[in-house]
């Protein structure tokens, strides 16, 4: 069956029974059964929670409220398209899980309700904190009815609210992945320069590993955003907030080479678009290009392409901040982050770091008890 894979549907056209999320439809609809019997739908939830064969009432409800909540993230909260995408495809698998339970009206929603769903997470074998990302949108989109009187006021959806957090299963700390400087620079040297698509990757790497710039800020960049006499660049971040993100004279080298020699041959002829990287085809380079791009040079530079993705960078780009004295609070900067906690796991890898040298050099430290 030819399939039209991860079609974006606008949340209007939820009530239709074509989308609650992101989903995959089939081509050529039969009126009389537009939902095929045994046919898989993603709606949301990609471990085998789907909805019924057929759409329902309650969906008929609930539709309005989600156009109305996607509406709201852009147009007062500011989010960015992906970011909007992220909340509504949480909350459109929460109200399909809703409408399974034959729930008519979200003003009813509880913390009992709440809980049910986070039971039927942790049994499709969600991440924990593909959870709590989850219940993080679930209780936006609930306040958001609050605010327009559609739903009780309650602690439960409070940012801050104990008994939200502890709904969320609790979460194992893991210390974010990074290249010691010599990873680095092997990775920054592996691009072949005799190419095109070697200078951009080369200017990729050296401005993601130069700016701890997301992936995200990488390829939405234009060529507008750059100021290499000042050796910065201007990025639009997550909420849409724009930030100025430094770089070195590498990166700022890399950069001049790959506008001057690489970007007129990959754009193929006379401007079609301000994008900054582009693709074989003249066009704004995608995200997973990138993260492709990363793992190719990660195996080229002897590293584990498991372990290496354009984020990794990102917390090389922090980490090696820290360690060489930069004050967290400039490194919070930096990076984008609107809370110093986010910025605090980084202190826990230089530590860790600390300890590992520490038992390897100092005499006292490798000395056996007794």
């Amino acid at each position: 069956m030819d399939l039209d894979q991860s079609r974006e549907v606008a949340p209007e056209e939820a009530h239709q029974g074509r989308w609650v999320g992101r989903t995959t439809l089939a081509r050529g609809w039969n009126k009389k059964k537009p939902w095929r019997v045994g046919e898989k739908l993603e709606l949301g939830l990609k471990n085998g929670l789907e909805l019924n064969s057929k759409p329902t009432a309650m969906q008929d409800i609930f539709a309005p409220q989600l156009a109305e909540y996607s509406r709201y993230l852009v147009a007062e909260r500011g989010l960015a398209p992906r970011s909007r995408e992220g909340y509504v495809h949480h909350v459109g698998a929460f109200l399909t899980f809703l409408a399974r339970q034959g729930v008519t009206d979200l003003a009813g929603v509880d913390r009992t309700m709440l809980r049910r769903y986070v039971v039927t997470l942790s049994e499709a074998k969600r991440a924990k904190s593909g959870i709590a990302l989850r219940l993080s949108a679930i209780r936006s989109f609930m306040r958001f009815l609050v605010g327009r009187g559609q739903a009780p006021r309650r602690g439960l959806w409070s940012g801050r609210s104990y008994e939200a957090r502890a709904l969320a299963p609790k979460q194992e700390q893991r210390l974010p992945s990074f290249l010691t400087e010599a990873e680095a620079e092997r990775l920054l040297g592996s691009s072949d320069l005799s190419t095109a698509f070697g200078i951009r990757d080369r200017a990729i790497l050296e401005l993601v590993y130069a700016s701890g710039l997301r992936v995200s800020e990488v390829v939405d960049l234009d060529v507008a955003s750059l100021e290499l006499d000042l050796r910065q660049v201007r990025a639009w971040g997550k909420g849409s907030k724009e930030r100025i993100a430094l770089i070195g004279v590498p990166a700022q080298k890399a950069l001049i080479a790959y506008l001057r020699d690489a970007r007129p041959e990959l754009l193929g002829g006379p401007p079609r678009n301000d994008a900054l990287f582009l693709n074989r085809y003249g066009g704004r380079l995608s995200q997973r290009s990138v993260q492709n791009m990363v793992k190719i040079h990660a195996m080229r530079s002897g590293l584990d392409p498991r372990r290496v993705h354009p984020h990794t960078l990102r917390h090389s780009f922090a980490t090696h901040l820290l360690d060489g004295g930069a004050d967290l609070r400039v490194v919070q900067e930096l990076l984008g982050h609107s809370s110093p906690s986010t910025t605090q796991i980084y202190t826990h890898i230089t530590q860790a770091q600390a300890r590992k040298v520490y038992d390897a050099a100092h005499p006292l430290a490798r000395r056996k008890e007794g």
